[in-house]
């Protein structure tokens, strides 16, 4: 995100237009401008990165869930977050001087964030299928998102989405498991509050040093949750080499595409494409855990989708109206 603003109107502006828009907006202090010059294919080449980014995430969670019975749910963030937290921090190397307490505050709120929705997200998939659980966690970005535009509009748009969360629970989520259900949608609510301490962390942190911060003080948190549910399991070469695997395809590369392609990627644009997560985990839960997904559920799914673009359009509408005025 640009520059801290003084209006609490435009802040909230700016953390509409963030629905579905991970840490890497913030880590790169703002939103690109339109894509370079360069004819079609360079126009799709950062929508690639998007998409690949996506996939990488999903596939990413696909594979934890099938390390989840040697490591536990909760085993498995602490391997994901502390090997991405190692990782990153070798690239950035952050320097630790020259910070105010809000600083570090603001990195400390970002980072039980991260790992209060990567606890909740980890327990859901426990117990739900992949792409129920992306679904339900994804209405806490949208939510966000209606709550701060205050339009009529996106009550149309929460409204759809509440009509495929019926659908997806079948008029009740003893369907789906309710805990594992409600464990996704605290994980869609701590998604919201990470994308709020996420813009804050970019404008305080420069490049991706205030994620990497972030990602210790979530692999901090985990750590004694891990150990105390796995133990030396964790510590198996095998169960080291597939959490190392979950980082990477879950973190590390996810938000290094995100960052090259919000290079030249406006923010809403992103945000656009990463509601379409919901549909990839969908695909990931299919071909890696065979979670198939019934006719309904595929619906229940696009209209949650919808519901996700159409906000995130809608918000950019006004954006430019005001830009305009």
């Amino acid at each position: 995100m640009n520059e801290q603003r003084s209006a609490a109107g435009a802040a909230a502006t700016e953390q509409a237009a963030a629905v579905a828009v991970p840490e890497a907006v913030s880590a790169l202090g703002g939103a690109a401008g339109p894509a370079r010059p360069g004819g079609r294919r360079a126009a799709l080449a950062p929508v690639s990165l998007v998409v690949a980014g996506g996939l990488s995430v999903q596939f990413g969670s696909a594979v934890a869930v099938l390390l989840m019975p040697r490591a536990g749910a909760l085993g498995v963030v602490t391997l994901r977050l502390a090997v991405a937290a190692l990782v990153l921090m070798a690239v950035c190397r952050p320097n630790l001087r020259g910070y105010a307490r809000a600083d570090w505050g603001t990195v400390l709120a970002f980072g039980v964030a991260m790992g209060g929705m990567n606890t909740l997200f980890y327990q859901a998939v426990d117990r739900i299928p992949l792409g129920a659980a992306v679904t339900l966690e994804v209405l806490g970005p949208l939510a966000l998102s209606v709550i701060a535009s205050r339009r009529l509009i996106n009550l149309v748009w929460a409204g759809l989405a509440l009509g495929g969360v019926v659908l997806l629970s079948g008029g009740g989520f003893d369907r789906l498991d309710p805990v594992g259900a409600a464990y996704a949608l605290g994980a869609g609510a701590m998604w919201a509050t990470y994308i709020v301490f996420s813009a804050r962390t970019g404008r305080r942190f420069p490049q991706a040093d205030g994620l990497a911060l972030a990602l210790v003080v979530a692999a901090l948190l985990s750590l004694p949750l891990g150990v105390l549910e796995s133990g030396s399991k964790l510590l198996v070469p095998s169960t080291l080499g597939l959490g190392a695997v979950v980082a990477l395809l879950s973190s590390v590369l996810p938000y290094t595409l995100e960052l090259m392609a919000l290079r030249r990627l406006p923010a809403p644009t992103f945000a656009i494409l990463m509601s379409l997560e919901p549909a990839i985990a969908a695909t990931a839960g299919f071909l890696i855990l065979d979670q198939a997904l019934s006719a309904t559920d595929a619906l229940a799914i696009a209209l949650v989708i919808g519901a996700s673009m159409g906000a995130v359009r809608s918000q950019v509408r006004v954006g430019k109206s005001r830009d305009h005025a």
